[in-house]
Formats: structure tokens, C-alpha cells, sequence
């Protein structure tokens, strides 16, 4: 089980891949058969193509973000952080609120995400 470092270790490099906006990277994060809901209440991307398919189309959707985690929490192998997410895409900016919380296995991949936020969370300016 990786221990409490290895979690919020987990999360800084979670948080500075997401920011270089490359959906390889990104996907070598998550184990094989990963499962990865955004929102919590979508159908899940099941398997890592899947989960580099939705960053690759996330990428092409927009014209930049800053992702950001302030808050991390550790619970075994698993781990929630708060985060925050400015979208640039074509003279507006989204920002977004939520929570997400992972699932992290023996060889500190993620094995499942789950981000919870609903359009409260969302503001277009």
C-alpha cells in the first residue's frame, strides 16, 4: 500500500502533468485497466486509451488551463483532493470547482478517479 508521501507525491506530479497538457503523460499515470468519471455521474473511461482519449479531447478543446489541488487527503490507498481548473477556449475562461478521489495501487498508479462537481461548480467569464 504506498503510504501518505507516496499519495501526495502522487498528486504533485498528478497536478504538473494535467498543467502540460499532455494526454501520454497523463495517461501513464493510471494503471492498465483504470477507471477514470468526470463528472462521478458520466459513464466512466474504463482502461488507459480511454482515459488518454478524454485528456487528448480536453486538450484539443481548449486553448490552456491551470489545474491546481490546495487540499490533499489521505486515507490508505486512497486520496481526495479539492481542485480547481481555469479553461481558456476562445476568448473565454471557465473555472471549475470540485473534489476528486482516487484509488491508488501497490505500484502507485491510480486505479480509479472519480470528480465530483455539477454545474454550481462552473463559472464562464
Amino acid at each position: 500500500m504506498p503510504t501518505s508521501d507516496e499519495l501526495r507525491s502522487l498528486m504533485s506530479t498528478y497536478v504538473s502533468t494535467l498543467n502540460a497538457r499532455d494526454p501520454d503523460a497523463i495517461a501513464a499515470l493510471f494503471a492498465e485497466n483504470a477507471i477514470q468519471a468526470d463528472p462521478a455521474s458520466n459513464p466512466p473511461n474504463v482502461g488507459r486509451e480511454a482515459i488518454r482519449a478524454f485528456f487528448a479531447g480536453s486538450v484539443e478543446a481548449s486553448d490552456g488551463w491551470t489545474f491546481s489541488a490546495p487540499t490533499v487527503h489521505t486515507c490508505g490507498e486512497h486520496v481526495a483532493i479539492t481542485f480547481r481548473i481555469a479553461v481558456g477556449a476562445v476568448g473565454t475562461t471557465m473555472v471549475m470547482s470540485g473534489i476528486e478521489v482516487f484509488a491508488v495501487n501497490d505500484s502507485g498508479l491510480i486505479e480509479s478517479v472519480h470528480a465530483y462537481w455539477d454545474e454550481a461548480d462552473v463559472s464562464v467569464t
